[in-house]
């Protein structure tokens, strides 16, 4: 059986090559016998757009360049940086998509943003997975976190990558200072993270001036830890997913046929979790694949644990989680919610689909 290629098996595999028990070493990596691992995730860089733009960056070919890996689904960042620090799918942690309803939290119900939080929500309840960097931090393995100030101490940060020592770092020098200090010793592990080019994407569209800006950004931090990791140090370099940029937008408004029998839509414009009054899920079902026909792909609650989108094994809590209505958009349309049309109809960059621009994502590495 082929073996997974996701950020699942990368984050297992790096920690399996520091010894930590039961992880497993799903990708094959060999070993670093000076026993300092560095973890760079860019937000938004997907592959293809990598191979399209990146020519003029030589540390992207200086790099050795690995089998490339895919995003779990839907190819957003809450989900995929989720499996990336527990090490498990989507169906297993059941952070599932951008915003996906509260269990149990009345009629409609309330939404939770994964990336942006609710107090009312505990964070270690709502993902119950021990994270790899627990784990590897019992294991007496040095595991910091390198990112943005705001970052520290957020829902997201407790319920998908608790247990590193948090090390704030607003500019690309403080992130390099941030990843040496943290590799001062053997048996040590560091993640990095960056969203800059995510949101250029996001604001301006893949390949725009300031998506192109962002990356020679990127390529500035990438050359910087080439340079001045210590000695024995192994540098990872990936993704949580790609970009699409918008070609056409169906807005979800109340006057809508598909939003007839809707109590709440999440998620977010490319991987819709669509909450359907109990009576009426057969009716939308249909409504939504005979209105949308090849515009989105529409999956029933145990269509898409079936189809294993989020992975082989489905927890309780995915379960109650997960939308009744799944529709995962084509081509380049995405579904807007008229609730949140502003914020999400003024973005030119969109993910959380299944095309290759959003699911491909690299993994780039060298020894130093």
């Amino acid at each position: 059986m082929k073996a997974d290629r996701n950020l699942a098996a990368l984050s297992n595999s790096i920690f399996a090559s520091l010894q930590l028990p039961d992880a497993v070493n799903q990708l094959n990596i060999d070993i670093n016998e000076g026993a300092r691992e560095c973890l760079l995730l860019v937000d938004g860089m997907g592959l293809i757009a990598l191979k399209e733009y990146a020519e003029e960056f030589p540390i992207f070919r200086e790099l050795k360049t690995l089998s490339n890996l895919t995003s779990h689904f839907p190819s957003t960042t809450a989900t995929n940086i989720s499996s990336l620090g527990t090490g498990v799918k989507p169906g297993v942690h059941g952070m599932l998509g951008y915003t996906v309803r509260v269990p149990r939290s009345g009629e409609p119900g309330r939404l939770l943003n994964s990336l942006k939080w609710d107090e009312r929500v505990d964070p270690i309840m709502w993902q119950k997975v021990p994270t790899l960097f627990e784990r590897a931090s019992a294991a007496d393995i040095s595991v910091w976190h390198v990112a943005a100030k705001r970052y520290e101490g957020s829902g997201f940060t407790s319920a998908a990558l608790r247990g590193a020592k948090y090390l704030g770092a607003n500019q690309i020098a403080e992130l390099i200072e941030g990843a040496k200090a943290s590799l001062a010793k053997p048996g040590s592990f560091a993640y990095l993270y960056i969203n800059i080019l995510d949101h250029a994407g996001h604001e301006d569209g893949v390949g725009s001036d300031a998506w192109l800006s962002a990356l020679s950004t990127i390529a500035e931090l990438i050359t910087g830890l080439r340079d001045q990791l210590p000695k024995g140090s192994r540098l990872w370099v990936t993704a949580d997913h790609g970009m699409i940029n918008v070609e056409e937008k169906l807005v979800l408004g109340q006057d809508n046929e598909l939003m007839q029998g809707v109590s709440l839509v999440g998620g977010e414009p490319r991987a819709r979790h669509i909450y359907i009054d109990a009576e009426k899920v057969t009716d939308v079902v249909a409504t939504w694949r005979q209105t949308l026909g090849s515009a989105a792909d529409i999956f029933t609650k145990q269509e898409a644990i079936d189809a294993g989108l989020f992975g082989a094994e489905i927890s309780a809590d995915s379960f109650d989680r997960m939308g009744d209505l799944i529709a995962i958009a084509n081509r380049g349309v995405v579904l807007i919610d008229q609730s949140r049309v502003k914020e999400e109809s003024k973005m030119v960059g969109h993910h959380g689909g299944l095309l290759e621009s959003e699911t491909a994502i690299p993994l780039l590495t060298t020894q130093l």
